[in-house]
């Protein structure tokens, strides 16, 4: 399958073993799921614990990618937080589905490009569940929806994707909307992207009234459809993120 992204690739190699599926009820701190994700994906790293992915909602904030410019702060209206990740400004905050994705490149394909490519088709498929046709693009990473409601060349991005690798496994991932409030993204210039034909959107901003369950479901089985098996004996939500074992 050919992305339109400079011909690229999507879908990495199957691992041997099921990624352990993880959900967090509640709002995790920033400061928290940073800690967890660095931990874990040591943990990959060293062959003591399978590959991770985690799906939360985070408080209100902002965080800053390495190419992250400080003009692009409008007004600091959460605090912003530096990440680590690639990429530059972005929103979380609750009815937004975060998802970290801790896998090892080194047993998948030690390919970025391909894995961030992956990373939006695996979003693409899960929208199309609801009838949301979500599409990728060349020189914008994400994944965007058009909106010819709102005027000729019109699009809005509903996906965040931003990751960091260290040791071929990957950190940070995905922020899909769902029912956030997107005044938010007002304080910030989202992504680098100021272009005003680009704006931001969510499931509830184009009609959808999809419930996190759905969500979580549709991104679960196709994730199975592109990454391989998880362990659904880990689906259940985590009630305290202080019992999420770290390896």
């Amino acid at each position: 399958m050919i992305s339109a992204r400079d011909d690229v690739m999507v879908g990495l190699d199957r691992a041997s073993s099921p990624v352990e599926w993880r959900i967090s009820e509640g709002l995790v701190a920033y400061e928290t799921a940073l800690a967890l994700m660095e931990t874990r994906a040591a943990a990959i790293a060293d062959g003591v614990a399978s590959e991770l992915i985690w799906l939360l909602e985070h408080p209100p904030l902002y965080t800053a990618g390495t190419s992250a410019k400080r003009a692009e702060v409008i007004e600091a209206r959460f605090p912003v937080h530096s990440a680590g990740r690639g990429g530059q400004f972005t929103y979380h905050g609750p009815g937004q589905r975060v998802v970290y994705v801790m896998l090892d490149l080194k047993r998948r394909g030690p390919d970025v490009r391909r894995f961030v490519a992956t990373l939006e088709e695996w979003i693409i498929r899960a929208l199309a569940n609801f009838d949301v046709a979500g599409e990728r693009r060349a020189d914008r990473i994400g994944v965007w929806v058009r909106r010819p409601d709102k005027g000729a060349g019109r699009e809005d991005k509903i996906a965040a994707i931003g990751v960091r690798i260290k040791r071929w496994v990957t950190l940070h991932g995905v922020a899909l909307n769902i029912d956030c409030d997107l005044s938010h993204y007002a304080g910030i210039v989202p992504c680098g992207v100021s272009d005003p034909r680009y704006g931001i959107t969510s499931l509830a901003d184009l009609g959808r009234a999809v419930t996190r369950a759905e969500i979580d479901e549709a991104l679960r089985r196709e994730f199975e459809r592109l990454f391989g098996r998880v362990a659904r004996g880990q689906a259940a939500a985590d009630s305290l993120v202080a019992s999420f074992p770290a390896t």
